[in-house]
């Protein structure tokens, strides 16, 4: 089930979403290009995507353990 977000009002480089019956203030950069008062976004969890990011990090992850095995267990920061 998609999230229903009404931008209430831009108030200079932040927007008021009316999420529910709660207000947001997000930075206007965050939106999409285009917004503007009175848009209706939806926001919703894409799972097919999520499993691509996973499995990209999980790829990325195998490749930096087979340069080195054997990490060490202590490091100074």
């Amino acid at each position: 089930m998609a999230l229903r977000i009404v931008i209430d009002r831009i108030e200079g480089d932040r927007a008021v979403l009316a999420v529910g019956e709660e207000s947001v203030g997000v930075p206007l950069a965050c939106l999409p290009t285009g917004a503007r008062e009175g848009a209706v976004l939806t926001w919703s969890i894409d799972e097919a995507a999520a499993g691509e990011a996973l499995a990209g990090a999980e790829a990325r992850l195998a490749r930096l353990r087979a340069r080195n095995p054997n990490p060490p267990t202590e490091f100074d920061l």
